[in-house]
């Protein structure tokens, strides 16, 4: 497997306030098969972290608008599962004075500016290889689905589903944007054996639709006519 496909939907959340450098990082992780989300300030920052829910960040010191980098490392690090995401400082802050601050605020890893690509792509795979257990955590948007606590979670709040209704979730979060007719989905959530009208998908369908969507949240399951049904940024 490539280092792209292996990096394919990670997301990234970029919090650089300067414009050069932002474009520059995006170009060069999204190359790399990233999904990138770029802020310039304390506030955006904490807006994009809350609903884009990355899987790293790299985090500048120096922001404008009064809030620091450090500000954001203790922010992110006490937010609901903020002790696990891997937080990496990217900063022209070199003295070694700077870095244990950095470090014992609670970043994984300190970088100074300038710094090759190679570099920050290395150290940035060395800190997902540690955090990135995939047999576990699943993410979709802002969806993640947790299969060891049985939890699901989207947009930062809790969401309660059924056992059907999280079977038939992950199903789909393992094949994000492929369309599944009922009788696909009957076989994979009750299986070959279990004879289950092809309208009780429909119905769980439905379920699984009232409990993640929130009032005014779009609705990332599609149907399509004729076909079946598909977890898909486009939704409805």
């Amino acid at each position: 497997m490539s280092e792209t496909s292996a990096n394919s939907g990670l997301r990234i959340l970029v919090v650089e306030d300067d414009p050069a450098l932002q474009v520059m990082l995006r170009y060069n992780l999204e190359k790399q098969g990233y999904r990138v989300e770029v802020a310039g300030d304390g506030e955006s920052a904490q807006t994009a972290f809350s609903s884009f829910r990355p899987a790293l960040v790299l985090l500048d010191w120096m922001l404008p608008g009064g809030v620091t980098g450090l500000d954001l490392c203790r922010r992110f690090r006490a937010a609901p599962g903020g002790h696990e995401l891997p937080i990496i400082m990217l900063t022209a802050r070199a003295e070694e004075t700077d870095a244990i601050r950095g470090l014992e605020t609670g970043a994984d890893d300190y970088l100074t500016k300038p710094v090759s690509m190679a570099t920050l792509e290395a150290r940035m795979r060395a800190l997902l290889r540690r955090t990135q257990t995939p047999a576990e955590m699943l993410a979709f948007e802002d969806i993640v689905l947790d299969l060891v606590k049985h939890r699901v979670e989207r947009g930062g709040r809790s969401v309660q589903l059924g056992p059907t209704e999280f079977r038939l979730l992950e199903f789909f979060m393992r094949r994000p944007g492929r369309v599944f007719s009922r009788e696909e989905i009957l076989r994979s959530i009750w299986g070959e054996n279990i004879h289950v009208e092809i309208r009780t998908v429909d119905v769980h369908i439905r379920r699984l639709r009232k409990e993640i969507n929130g009032p005014d949240e779009k609705d990332l399951i599609r149907t399509v006519r004729s076909a079946g049904y598909a977890l898909d940024s486009e939704g409805e």
